[in-house]
């Protein structure tokens, strides 16, 4: 009798309360050496690997660590560095981290490689670069360093890669014409990939280079005694053409007819059902499924069926997305099914995806004002999930140890308990949204009309000016918030130190010469945080982090139950900052859509009917600035893109809803009331007509590190209203030039009329210094300054023209 293996995708990299973010912080800001970054991290790996061990795992993940990305690993691990980081190659560090965020000082001043998200989850990876010959070497073997490093400890791990079909896919290319670079991203018709979908093939193209060093890299991993390698192909479970499926084919025979490891080809994020027929025909001696995402009962039944003989199964019952405990007794019933069909002996149990997009660990919780205790009841975090991962396996085969029944005992009470909570249920909430009619989603006029009232009240120069909204946060504002928080300052004592931030945030703003000032957002902790803060139906948690990318990590509300808005959120601070200029000061919210998105969300009821309860809670919002005589009201909705299902059957449904819910925030304003929304790193392309649907007056968006590429989109459609695209990159500490935002400026310009062309930065500045702010944002009104003398000069020679003829 063979026994259940336990198999975990991969942990958090950051470590239980940040340890990992620190250090690299510490690193960049030369407070730490390299050898100090290198044994907090190794304190880490050492940590999770033993944990694993000791809580069963029979599978424990090696690799999925990083310092900043692993996607990122991967690209450093096969020789992907584009060439403007030659100079670097000399410093391991140096060169990872200008690919990261780029580097400027030190004779050095190269950009960042583009960021964007992975699928539809709140990580950011770092995209490849490829080039049409690209040339692929082992370069620097991290998976073999990580192996081998958790080996000395006594432990084999599993490592963990990205796919070389999925790299690929994931990457995009640069081509040369005439001597000019010209940057092309990848597509599939999955529709979450970046660009148009011709260059897929062409990234595909690159496989034959790419097999040599990616077989290389398994064989250093064998030949130091690996046995299991998972390998992570989240591209079969999506909408996948011929071309695509014939790479599966070729790297599969490539990799198991080259190399003797054992490997667990796994999907995730959504049902491999319509590639099921090429998944289980490919040369892998295990497949995992996503049993949470990718369609539960109904799909393993088919898989099962279709599963050839010999080959294993990895469950992916316990969700490693969300942060609800796993219904133990469910799951063991799964597995159960599975065994009967195949096998103990080829059955694994295991978590749905990695445990990345989850935090470390309850127990780190203890603060009941924020988290209720019987919320956290409902609840399962990272090292929770792995004892449920062991004990669904352990009861699945027959275990009846204390501590499983225990768990299932005490799980099941919980979640009969979570049913039935007057916490949970609203009727007061749940009668408005039945209430509600179609003019709750309309604005009174059309665009056009909007906008000559909005020009005739605003006053606003061509090319305006404007930030995304947060300013830097730096130390001491943080350090006010940690000390009202222990009672250090009381509220008087903290309200007057945040007035007085924003008072001279504002006068600067004025002063550099901006035309929509912000306030800066110096009281908010986090986008999301803050709202979910003032909202009912929402907990918080302590140690709650979860990484966003590189170093920045985001603590997640949890929606637990219905929403509303029990008082006014921002406007306070809102007519603080007007009081302080003649210039229109933007209200800055957080839309419905990315609240629902960036927290942790319930799973009781449909995600449409949360998202509309959030909105109602941000319409209210939007009628008191208003009412306040706030005339720029900016609703960020930088998740609407990434939250589409990552099946375009899917997509109508989605959108509907979204859209819905954005224009409900929105709508109940007048004429002359603005609305501005902003979104970052998003690919439009192929949701033009939604964006246009949700009739914000002005949108802003990512555009620097694709070079106004993004911007193509709302060309081909005409988008009607009015555009910011990013003019330089705020998740880099280079400071652009003049020149530089100019150039992007004319790019825009060529493309979107100048009447509706607005100049922002990409994003918020929260993750800036001061100083390098003040500089990028001086640089870019001068830009926007030379933009109108230019234009001015232009109408001058045409009138001349004119006159002479």
């Amino acid at each position: 009798m063979g026994k259940i293996k336990t198999n975990v995708l991969g942990f958090p990299r950051i470590g239980q309360k940040r340890e990992l973010k620190k250090a690299v912080e510490a690193f960049w800001a030369g407070k730490a050496t390299e050898n100090e970054l290198l044994a907090t991290a190794s304190q880490i790996k050492k940590y999770n690997w033993e944990r694993m061990r000791q809580a069963g795992v029979d599978l424990i993940p090696s690799g999925d660590f990083s310092l900043y990305d692993h996607v990122l690993d991967l690209s450093l691990a096969l020789g992907v560095v584009p060439g403007r980081y030659g100079n670097l190659k000399g410093n391991r560090l140096d060169l990872y981290f200008a690919m990261a965020h780029g580097k400027q000082g030190g004779g050095d001043d190269v950009i960042a490689m583009e960021m964007t998200k992975w699928f539809d989850t709140n990580y950011h990876y770092i995209v490849p670069e490829f080039v049409p010959d690209q040339n692929f070497e082992l370069y620097i073997n991290k998976p073999l360093e990580d192996f081998l490093e958790a080996k000395a400890l006594g432990i084999v791990t599993k490592p963990v890669l990205v796919g070389p079909v999925t790299f690929l896919l994931l990457g995009k290319q640069e081509h040369h014409h005439n001597g000019e670079k010209h940057a092309e991203q990848h597509g599939c018709s999955c529709g979450h990939s970046h660009g148009q979908g011709s260059i897929r093939e062409e990234n595909l193209r690159l496989l034959p280079a790419l097999l040599p060093a990616y077989v290389e890299l398994l064989k250093s991993l064998q030949r130091a005694g690996a046995e299991w390698v998972q390998i992570d192909e989240p591209y079969l479970a999506l909408d996948i053409n011929k071309e695509v499926a014939e790479a599966y084919r070729t790297a599969y025979e490539t990799i198991a007819r080259e190399t003797g490891l054992k490997v667990i080809l796994t999907t995730y994020f959504e049902s491999m059902e319509q590639n099921l027929e090429l998944a289980v025909s490919l040369p892998a001696a295990a497949l995992h499924v996503d049993l949470v995402y990718g369609g539960g009962s109904g799909v393993l039944g088919k898989v099962l069926a279709a599963l050839p003989d010999g080959k294993s199964l990895s469950l992916g019952v316990v969700d490693g997305r969300n942060i609800w405990k796993n219904d133990v007794a469910q799951s063991v019933d799964t597995v159960k099914r599975a065994v009967a069909e195949i096998g103990e002996d080829r059955v694994m149990v295991s978590t749905s995806c990695s445990l990345l997009h989850v935090p470390c660990d309850l127990a780190l919780e203890n603060n009941e004002q924020t988290l209720p205790a019987q919320v956290k009841r409902w609840m399962a975090f990272g090292w929770q999930k792995v004892e449920e991962t062991v004990a669904v396996a352990a009861l699945a085969g027959g275990s009846c140890a204390g501590e499983y029944l225990s768990l299932l005992q005490s799980g099941t009470a919980d979640l009969a308990a979570r049913k039935t909570s007057e916490l949970i249920h609203t009727p007061a909430v749940k009668n408005r949204i039945a209430a509600l009619t179609p003019d709750a989603e309309n604005r009174r006029s059309a665009y056009a009309e909007r906008a000559v009232a909005q020009r005739r009240k605003l006053n606003l120069p061509l090319f305006p000016t404007t930030t995304i909204g947060s300013f830097p946060q730096t130390r001491e504002v943080r350090q006010w918030r940690q000390r009202h928080k222990k009672g250090e300052l009381n509220d008087a004592e903290y309200n007057s130190l945040l007035r007085g931030a924003i008072k001279d945030c504002v006068e600067w703003q004025d002063k550099a010469g901006l035309d929509v000032l912000v306030h800066g957002e110096f009281e908010r902790n986090d986008m999301v945080e803050y709202f979910g803060e003032q909202l009912s139906g929402f907990a918080f948690t302590q140690n709650g982090w979860v990484q966003s990318y590189g170093s920045r990590c985001v603590k997640p509300p949890v929606i637990y139950g219905d929403v509303s808005r029990p008082h006014t959120m921002t406007a306070d601070w809102i007519t603080y900052a007007q009081s302080q200029t003649r210039k229109p000061v933007k209200g800055m919210l957080t839309g419905p859509v990315t609240i629902l998105k960036w927290s942790f969300v319930r799973n009781d009821q449909p995600l449409a009917d949360t998202c509309l309860q959030i909105a109602l809670a941000i319409r209210d919002e939007v009628a008191d600035l208003e009412r306040a005589g706030i005339g720029v009201i900016q609703i960020d909705e930088p998740a609407i893109r990434e939250a589409l299902p990552l099946k375009r059957a899917l997509w109508g449904n989605y959108l509907e809803w979204a859209v819905r819910c954005f224009r409900v925030s929105a709508s109940g304003v007048k004429d002359e009331t603005q609305i501005h929304t902003h979104m970052c790193y998003s690919e439009f392309n192929d949701i033009i007509e939604s964006i246009a649907q949700m009739d914000a007056d002005v949108i802003t968006i990512e555009c620097s590190r694709s070079q106004m590429e993004l911007l193509d989109a709302f060309v081909e459609f005409e988008y009607p209203n009015e555009i910011g695209p990013g003019v330089y990159d705020i998740h880099s500490a280079r400071v652009p030039s003049v020149d530089e935002m100019v150039t992007l400026l004319g790019k825009a310009k060529s493309l979107i009329p100048a009447r509706r062309l607005w100049v922002n930065p990409d994003c918020g500045l929260k993750t800036r210094g001061w100083e390098e702010t003040k500089q990028a944002l001086v640089n870019m009104v001068e830009a926007a300054r030379l933009l109108r003398d230019g234009e001015k000069n232009g109408r001058k020679a045409a009138n001349a023209d004119k006159t002479t003829v």
